[in-house]
């Protein structure tokens, strides 16, 4: 028997039809609704096999559905689970896919009805890209998808959304909202607000006429890939963990003023310490 009868998700682009996709392929889910605002895009998840059918008002999409997935940017998770809580089905569970968690999970709690629940989720993937034809069913294999139970979460949906994230080939881990908050701003929040300020920096450097990023070659690019992800996404992300991102955007001038410092001394000693010890760090990640 499959894991899930009917999943509606709400935001068929790249994280919402990636994991419509791998659930098809392995047999575990029945019939998939794709919700959005996109008509196009919704048409054409149905012609790739994505989604079954599609609907564009989400109180009518989520109507017998005891799967949800909100995949759509931060700001919108809470009011489109206020909106389709009061019509879901008994048993329903909703989830989501959102990179800020302790606010979400806090708002979204409060709205359930007795009987339906919601689980907080953060899959540790993505591209720059979007749009359902971004999406491809090997998104999350081998990635982390981060769960942030709280202690009103309802132990058989935590194991059911647990459950769904392995079949998606993620290696599940459970959080505490508040912790995830912190290491989600340090480990992809911090990253894009240094990339998207690098990108400004250089596009802004005015000493030659013509701009020099024309000249960029592979490590600018590699680097400042993710500088092409989404504006909107990012700015909502932003905003609503800003707490977090302010404490290392600090924590990160510190170091990077350590090694203006070094530079502007010339201290080579210094310098190489400071890039063998960044080097060790990296490589033990990998």
């Amino acid at each position: 028997m499959p894991l899930i009868r009917r999943l509606a998700v709400i935001g068929v682009g790249l994280i919402g039809g990636s994991l419509a996709r791998i659930l098809r392929e392995k047999g575990e889910v029945e019939e998939i609704v794709g919700i959005g605002r996109g008509e196009s895009n919704l048409q054409r998840g149905v012609e790739l096999g994505v989604i079954d059918r599609y609907c564009l008002d989400p109180v009518e999409g989520v109507a017998g559905a005891d799967m949800v997935f909100l995949a759509t940017p931060v700001s919108t998770i809470f009011p489109l689970t206020a909106s389709i809580a009061p019509v879901l089905d008994p048993g329903c569970i909703v989830t989501d896919g959102g990179s800020v968690k302790e606010e979400i999970v806090r708002q979204c709690e409060s709205v359930m009805q007795s009987g339906t629940f919601f689980v907080g989720g953060h899959p540790i993937a993505g591209t720059e890209h979007s749009g359902v034809e971004a999406s491809f069913a090997t998104l999350y294999q081998g990635k982390r998808c981060i769960i942030t139970p709280t202690p009103s979460t309802d132990p058989s949906a935590l194991e059911k959304v647990g459950r769904m994230w392995e079949i998606a080939g993620s290696s599940v881990v459970l959080m505490d909202p508040v912790k995830h908050d912190r290491v989600v701003g340090a480990i992809s929040h911090l990253p894009h607000m240094v990339a998207y300020a690098l990108v400004n920096a250089v596009g802004g450097y005015d000493r030659f006429e013509e701009s020099i990023l024309s000249y960029s070659a592979g490590g600018f690019r590699d680097f400042t890939r993710i500088a092409s992800s989404d504006p909107v996404m990012w700015r909502d992300i932003a905003v609503a963990n800003r707490e977090s991102i302010i404490e290392m955007m600090d924590l990160f001038a510190r170091y990077f003023a350590d090694l203006r410092e070094m530079v502007e001394k010339g201290d080579g000693q210094g310098l190489q310490e400071f890039f063998a010890r960044s080097k060790h760090q990296r490589d033990a990640i990998l």
